[in-house]
């Protein structure tokens, strides 16, 4: 047989020998089953961009003897004329041992073969014993119409004797729907070949490198599982001192990954389709007609549509008429785009923004207006339509405040200094965001007209931004009434705002109202903060609606624990985390004040340890920092749980920390009063007297303080002082139940102290029946030991009030294992340790995130947890889980 092509060069031997397989390779037997699979059928096509592995996978899989018969290979060379195809096709098959008849032939012309050739060939290849396994590695769209034609034909017509595995960049010209119709082919696509978090641990640790699961998902991230990248980034990683730095700071286009990417996929387009990737890399994902706006040009539809099909790493997203990059050719565009065209980029973000902006983008148009430098028109797409609130809440203002983070912050036009002052508050900086206030109050002021008449040149848009964050910029400090006056204005200037663009933006409203509620709050107007309050929250439920929701929530939760309402106040408390958890609201975003709720409680009814758990995850909360008159709460409730726990030191140097000079009064009288319990509990009365009277109890004597000084005065022996202090405080409901419940029990004290064991039953009867409800435990603890001794007085008293004891501990797994009520098996095994510290995390309300944080393990692992320990529990919920436990004395 004559060995050529039919141009008469020799035929390249190279093109029939598979690639040798990398000694440092990643086992993908999923994929390789399906390949074994494939090949008992006509055709199996892997498909994939450049560097996706089709080439090594396919290697192998030819290579380790799974196939039927040892494949042959062939490797396409994109300018193969059909005659020369067909005649290495013919050479691979004698190469590999399939015996042909002679009077198949051989191509005589490399443009192309006769029909005739082809049934030759389909026929030799029929009449075969064993079926012909033929790789064609690297067969694109380039090929010739008439060689996938071809290949059909003979595929469709060998009667099983010829099995064909394609790789491909590209699909090929093969009528593939038919083969999928008939259920003849089998398909490894790029979703298919991605790397996946173990693929890239299992390559890492043949390159010898230790990487962090954290590190691992980030080089996920960045390389979005491509398999050329990961190993180019582990090679890259081997030079580097520190790998897990490499990964925070490796840019692509300075390593190899840049080079790869130029020459395999940016050099392989057309000039006009070169010149289309570098305009659009400027975006996120494109749109045809944004692509034509930015190139001038008509062709975006088709030159998209081509790239995607062409596995260019450009991808159609969800079947929409959007297309993405892959971030690192994105990332190795833009600089390229640099190199080659310097200046024209921010051009182009700023043509990106005026087209995303017609087309109401807003959020896009933002972002490519801040990339452009264009902060004008940037800024003024957030305040004139009403957008402002997203700086401050959603999903999206982490994005946008990184966005605007470099605008100067001396602009003087109007929008510019609002977005400026928001994005201050977004960071907490309010001496920042009162500077910009001022600037736009500036220009806001020359541009207000002399006559009534006229119309405003600035409009209502920009004055309401101004008056939206002038409430959410104030403090419980400030003057509450002009706080109000401000939310009044903004209300009434979203009155005069289009109805459908107010609409649109339910996160205003509810800002508005949850903030100024939380203002009253810290000013002490609790009625009217509950009732601005319960506003917020049914303003919210909206999309961008979430972090003011959870505010708004926690901060009714607040009002609930000072009024002593412990089960409403952890209703409120539980809702907010369920909102954060729903809206998997990121924790910054989340109200520390939910778990310093919880802390109060768990405190009220002498649960110690949950009120140390909720109170340290408080205080540990990354969210905003509490104003001032709440971090006065944390430090009484803090305080009381330190001496709880028989730490005097620290709970005193938690009050201290606080500085009075930015409190209200009734604040720092809490202080006091928690402080004077401090030298109580160390037997120093006259210390806590001290204490009490070196403050002014706002608007007269407050009941807590008068509860406080009487049992000041109780513990110095001065019973009668102690009486007298009591007597102003009410006995009806304009108190507190806490501290009407207290007040009985000093009653009950001195009542005993003077031998009136009649009346001290009487008030500690009361004091009981006030607590019971709430299950106020904590303060009979620490009214000292007289309290169980007169309970243990009399058997029905003990028998009456049980729930003064503590919750029993948690069961044995041996005792857990006994049938339930429902008579289905109480748990089908016992809970492993872990396991039972995750359901006791849950029964506490934390989140997946909080849990994981608290035991230091992913929230994958604990969500494994949780599904074994519904398995274990016969359940499908967190709370069936909780309930069941609790039934069974395990929680």
């Amino acid at each position: 047989m004559d060995h050529r092509a039919p141009t008469g060069d020799p035929m390249l031997t190279a093109r029939f020998a598979p690639p040798a397989v990398p000694k440092l390779l990643v086992h993908r037997p999923e994929l390789l089953g399906r390949l074994t699979a494939g090949a008992q059928g006509p055709l199996t096509l892997i498909n994939g961009p450049a560097g996706s592995g089709k080439t090594v996978l396919t290697a192998h899989w030819a290579a380790d003897g799974r196939a039927p018969r040892s494949p042959m290979w062939l490797t396409v060379e994109p300018d193969d004329a059909p005659g020369a195809f067909w005649a290495y096709v013919l050479e691979a098959l004698h190469r590999g041992g399939v015996a042909l008849p002679a009077a198949v032939g051989k191509p005589t012309r490399a443009e192309g073969v006769t029909r005739s050739f082809l049934v030759r060939l389909a026929d030799g290849l029929a009449a075969s014993t064993q079926p012909a396994v033929l790789v064609l590695d690297q067969f694109d769209t380039a090929q010739p119409p008439a060689t996938s034609e071809g290949l059909d034909f003979v595929l469709r017509h060998a009667a099983g004797g010829l099995r064909i595995v394609l790789t491909s960049r590209s699909d090929s010209l093969l009528p593939l729907h038919r083969y999928r119709a008939a259920g003849e082919i089998t398909e490894i696509r790029h979703a298919d070949l991605k790397f996946t978090d173990a693929d890239a641990e299992a390559l890492l640790g043949e390159h010898r490198l230790d990487v962090s699961p954290a590190g691992i998902r980030l080089l996920m991230e960045r390389t979005e599982g491509w398999a050329a990248g990961v190993r180019l980034c582990a090679l890259a990683m081997q030079r580097s001192a520190d790998p897990e730095a490499f990964l925070r700071q490796f840019a692509a286009d300075r390593t190899t990954i840049a080079d790869y990417l130029l020459t395999e996929v940016l050099d392989a387009q057309p000039p006009p389709t070169q010149d289309l990737l570098l305009r659009v890399c400027v975006t996120d994902r494109v749109h045809p007609d944004l692509a034509d706006a930015l190139t001038g040009r008509d062709d975006g539809a088709r030159t998209l549509a081509g790239l995607a099909r062409d596995n260019a790493f450009l991808e159609q997203i969800d079947a929409s008429a959007w297309y993405r990059l892959h971030p690192l050719f994105a990332e190795v565009l833009r600089a390229h785009l640099r190199q080659r065209c310097p200046g024209l980029e921010p051009r182009l973000h700023g043509r990106a923004a005026r087209w995303l902006a017609r087309t109401g983008r807003l959020t896009e148009a933002v972002l490519q207006g801040a990339a452009a430098g264009d902060w004008q028109f940037a800024a003024a797409q957030l305040v004139d339509n009403l957008a402002i609130g997203r700086l401050l809440t959603g999903l999206e203002a982490d994005q946008l405040g990184r966005a605007l983070a470099g605008m100067p912050t001396g602009t003087t036009a109007v929008a510019p200094a609002l977005v400026g002052a928001a994005c201050r508050l977004a960071e907490q900086d309010l001496p920042g965001c009162e500077a910009a206030l001022r600037r736009a109050d500036a220009v806001l002021a020359d541009a207000s007209p002399t006559d009534g008449s006229l119309p405003d040149p600035c409009g209502p848009a920009p004055r309401f931004a101004r008056a939206f964050l002038g409430v959410l910029a104030a403090r419980a400090s400030d003057d509450v009434t002009a706080i109000e006056r401000a939310a009044a204005d903004a209300e009434r200037l979203l009155r005069e705002l289009p109805p459908h663009l107010v609409a649109e933006r339910p996160e205003l409203r509810a800002l508005l109202l949850a903030h100024l509620g939380a203002v009253e709050l810290g000013a002490g107007r609790l009625d009217r903060a509950e009732s601005t309050l319960t506003a917020a929250v049914a303003a919210c439920g909206e999309p961008g609606t979430e972090s003011p929701h959870c505010g708004a929530l926690g901060s009714l939760a607040l009002i609930e624990l000072l009024r002593g309402r412990l089960r409403q106040a952890a209703v409120h408390a539980r809702a907010s985390l369920a909102v954060a958890e729903r809206s998997a609201l990121p924790a910054e975003h989340r109200a520390a004040t939910v778990h310093l709720v919880l802390a109060g409680v768990a405190l009220e009814q002498d649960d110690l340890p949950a009120a140390r758990r909720h109170f340290d995850l408080a205080t540990a909360a990354p969210g905003p920092r509490p104003d001032p008159a709440t971090a006065a709460r944390a430090a009484v409730i803090g305080a009381r749980i330190s001496l709880a726990e028989g730490d005097g030191d620290a709970a005193l140097a938690a009050l201290r920390a606080v500085d009075p000079e930015e409190l209200p009064a009734w604040a720092v009288d809490e202080l006091a009063v928690a402080e004077s319990a401090v030298h109580l509990a160390r037997d120093d009365a006259a210390g806590a007297l001290r204490v009490l009277d070196a403050v002014e109890a706002p608007d007269g004597d407050r009941p807590e303080h008068a509860v406080a000084r009487a049992r000041a005065l109780l513990a110095a022996g001065r019973g009668a002082g102690a009486a007298a202090a009591l007597a102003g405080v009410p006995g009806d409901g304009g108190v507190t139940t806490p501290v009407r419940a207290r007040a009985c029990l000093l009653h009950a004290q001195i009542a005993a102290a003077e031998g009136e064991s009649q009346e001290a039953h009487r008030h500690l009867g009361e004091a009981l029946a006030l607590a019971r409800p709430e299950e106020l435990r904590r303060m009979f603890a620490e009214s000292g030991p007289w309290v169980r001794r007169t309970l243990g007085q009399d058997p029905r008293w003990a028998r009456s009030h049980g729930w003064l004891i503590p919750r029993a501990p948690a069961r044995t797994a041996r005792t857990a294992r006994a049938p339930g009520a429902d008579g289905q098996p109480a748990v089908v095994e016992p809970l492993s340790a872990r396991e039972t510290e995750v359901l006791r995390k849950a029964a506490d309300l934390l989140s997946t995130e909080e849990i994981a944080a608290e035991l230091y393990v992913s929230a994958n692992t604990v969500k494994t947890h949780l599904k074994s320990i519904y398995r274990k529990l016969c359940v499908t919920r967190r709370s069936e889980a909780v309930h069941r436990a609790q039934d069974l004395g395990m929680l």
